[in-house]
Parts: structure tokens; C-alpha cells; sequence
């Protein structure tokens, strides 16, 4: 029996993992990285700082589920080929000793 449960266990361990695509977002429309992010749940953006040039990413998602634990999404915005602020969700650290918030 003990062997069956390990057996279910590494199987379901050894599943299908989601890979997740890398683009870079000024080569793109901001609606179509909105798009993008909305078709795939969540993707990493590359683009170059506005202030210094150094190259930066990030990972956007949809909805809260793409985020991990004690991590919420929070409106960012990017650079895209034709604004230089796309409006998109990104994943924060959220710690409930930090901050006051209350959910209904």
C-alpha cells in the first residue's frame, strides 16, 4: 500500500510543468501585451529602464491565482511600443503585518 500511495505521489509530482513565455514588451502594442497576458494568465516582460537603460523584467499575470502565497496583484506600468506607460498587473509581496487592509 505503501508503495501505490509513493507511486501516486511521484506521478502526480511529476506532471506537466507550465512554462512560462518571455517576451519583450517594446516590441509590442500595449494591447497587445495586454492580450498576451490575458491569453497565457501570466508572462515575463523585458524591457530597458527609462531613466538609466539598464535592462528589467517582470512577471504579469491576470488574476490573483497566477500570484503565490502572501503575494497580490498590483497595477504597474510598462513600456510598449507605442506608450511608454502600459497599464499591467504584477505580483507584490504582500505581508498582513505590514499593512491595514480589509476584505468583505
Amino acid at each position: 500500500m505503501k508503495h501505490l500511495l509513493l507511486a501516486l505521489v511521484l506521478t502526480l509530482v511529476a506532471g506537466e510543468a507550465h512554462a512560462i513565455n518571455r517576451y519583450t514588451s517594446t516590441s509590442m502594442s500595449c494591447e497587445r501585451i495586454q492580450a498576451t497576458i490575458a491569453r497565457e494568465g501570466a508572462a515575463i516582460m523585458r524591457y530597458k529602464s527609462l531613466r538609466s537603460g539598464v535592462p528589467l523584467y517582470g512577471r504579469f499575470v491576470t488574476w490573483r491565482e497566477e500570484c503565490g502565497n502572501r503575494m497580490l496583484p498590483q497595477r504597474t506600468f510598462i513600456p510598449s511600443s507605442d506608450t511608454p506607460k502600459c497599464p499591467v498587473l504584477e505580483c507584490q509581496r504582500f505581508d498582513p503585518d505590514d499593512a491595514l487592509i480589509f476584505f468583505r
